[in-house]
């Protein structure tokens, strides 16, 4: 057992493990693992290299076991519906002429005013009648209702 092949498992080990706690992307747990698999085996007689391949096996081995796990249960998280979010496909109507150039214009929508713009760039004039496309920001993207027959 040489004292710098376990100190440079554990100083490795400890930043790699600090890196993990430092991001939020799991990019460092499974070489964190093999590194302590690697500083494990430097307790032992074990000469280098073959801890250097330990911490390779055990860091891939953990990485292609879990990684797909993982990306599957981070990327199946849903977008957190607000309140705002029920406002689109709402009809409202046009409270203050909507100029997108100008950087004006309000709609009334279930009560409240809100500021808007619309959706193809146009202008649209007081009263109109419009139905909510989607929301930037705290703006609700309108476009004209469209005509009934």
């Amino acid at each position: 057992m040489e004292i710098w092949e376990v100190l440079f498992w554990a100083v490795l080990s400890v930043a790699l493990i600090i890196t993990e706690i430092a991001t939020v992307q799991l990019v460092a747990v499974w070489f964190a693992a093999g590194g302590i698999a690697a500083f494990i085996s430097s307790l032992f007689t074990v000469p280098f290299w073959a801890q250097l391949i330990i911490f390779i096996i055990v860091s891939l081995l953990l990485l292609l076991a879990t990684r797909p796990i993982v990306h599957r249960l981070v990327s199946d998280r849903k977008k957190v519906a607000t309140n705002a979010d029920s406002m689109i496909g709402r009809e409202c109507v046009v409270k203050e002429r909507i100029d997108n150039r100008e950087d004006v214009g309000r709609v009334l929508a279930d009560g409240l005013l809100w500021t808007a713009r619309t959706a193809d760039g146009g202008t649209m004039e007081v009263g109109e009648s419009c139905v909510v496309d989607s929301i930037v920001g705290v703006k609700l993207i309108v476009r004209r209702m469209p005509e009934k027959k």
